[in-house]
């Protein structure tokens, strides 16, 4: 092999690794944390908090509204039967993914959380998550645009006796 194929050879193989790492792992070139404009945003989950509340890769942090999970976070607080679960759930679902939002009528909660309903795909997370259990229906107004969606997964939830409904007092 002349000298000039070999070198050929190295720049090749080189790229050819960079450009494998990077379509591997595309956290070495970073993702956007929003892609699209609009109505047709959607947002990059950074980490998982608990089992409703995620932080997104701008930095803002998101409760699901609709539901709540047992506490697995809250401060001077044993975490709740089922937390853990829970939480792996909503980790599964959208941690490292792009999530749609969306909103009702209050933008924020009281610790500056934005208030969203949050999709993947079309899985609507909010729903999933009580429909199997992981959580239940629980509305603040005026925030009530999905109740009887939200409410009709919990009774499906109780009735099939799944998650914290089987293993919780």
């Amino acid at each position: 092999m002349s000298r000039r194929s070999f070198r050929l050879f190295l720049v090749t193989l080189f790229v050819v690794i960079v450009f494998s790492y990077i379509v591997w792992n595309d956290k070495a070139v970073g993702r956007p944390a929003v892609l699209g404009e609009g109505a047709s945003k959607v947002y990059l989950v950074e980490r998982v908090i608990d089992g409703d509340t995620v932080e997104l890769a701008t930095g803002e942090k998101v409760r699901y509204l609709g539901i709540d999970t047992p506490e697995s976070v809250k401060p001077n607080t044993p975490p709740q039967c089922f937390s853990k679960d829970a939480y792996k759930e909503n980790r599964d679902l959208v941690e490292g993914k792009y999530v749609r939002l969306e909103t009702d009528i209050s933008e924020r909660d009281k610790y500056g959380r934005l208030l969203r309903y949050v999709y993947v795909d079309d899985l609507f997370v909010n729903e999933f998550l009580v429909k199997e259990g992981y959580a239940v229906s629980k509305w603040y107004k005026p925030n009530d645009k999905y109740k009887e969606l939200i409410d009709a997964a919990q009774e499906y939830a109780v009735t099939a006796d799944l998650g914290l409904w089987k293993f919780c007092d």
